[in-house]
């Protein structure tokens, strides 16, 4: 039985997800692309009108694969917001202290195109606000305000961050406790 080659498209998009993540987005250029993909520019082009449409592209993939996760420890927890807090941050904690982390995708982008409007900034600012909504649904249904959960978004994009800068045994490796310890501060008669 002989496997399927990937089409050109799924090459780019593979291609362009490890570089955008790894060096950033405007600092790979297409001929960069190409050349990992194993494509022509032609062929890019012909599944991606732009770059700035291939690292919108990449960014809705990044945000799929983060809500898979989010999802799953919501799954996992029904109806215990802190259980479900936990179980997405204990995993990004061991993520963070992996050699090549380089925090989230989306914030990344954020940083990296300042300018309203952009494809990649609108992907990454619908994720984010969608982020915050969901921290402080979790802190009402908690019994707190929505401090909490925009304390809690503070916490995770200091793990993206300072995972980059520390690594292992820097302190994205406690996000997980300190989250714990900020709930456990808003709640009454914690």
């Amino acid at each position: 039985m002989s496997e399927s080659k990937p089409t050109a498209a799924a090459r780019i998009r593979g291609s362009a997800a490890e570089l955008f993540y790894r060096e950033g987005i405007r600092a790979v250029g297409v001929e960069q692309i190409v050349t990992s993909a194993g494509v022509t520019k032609p062929s890019l082009y012909r599944s991606f009108p732009s770059k700035d449409a291939l690292a919108a592209c990449y960014l809705r993939d990044y945000d799929a694969r983060f809500w898979q996760r989010f999802d799953a420890a919501a799954a996992a927890h029904p109806g215990a917001p802190r259980a479900q807090i936990a179980a997405f941050l204990r995993p990004l904690a061991e993520r963070a202290a992996k050699t090549g982390f380089r925090g989230c995708g989306l914030t990344n982008a954020a940083v990296e195109y300042p300018e309203q409007g952009h494809p990649a900034r609108k992907v990454s600012e619908s994720s984010k606000n969608e982020l915050r909504r969901r921290l402080r649904a979790l802190a009402r249904e908690m019994g707190a305000p929505d401090a909490l959960g925009d304390g809690l978004l503070l916490l995770i994009e200091g793990a993206y961050v300072s995972g980059q800068l520390f690594g292992a045994g820097g302190p994205a490796v406690a996000v997980a406790e300190a989250a714990d310890r900020l709930i456990g501060a808003w709640l009454p008669g914690a």
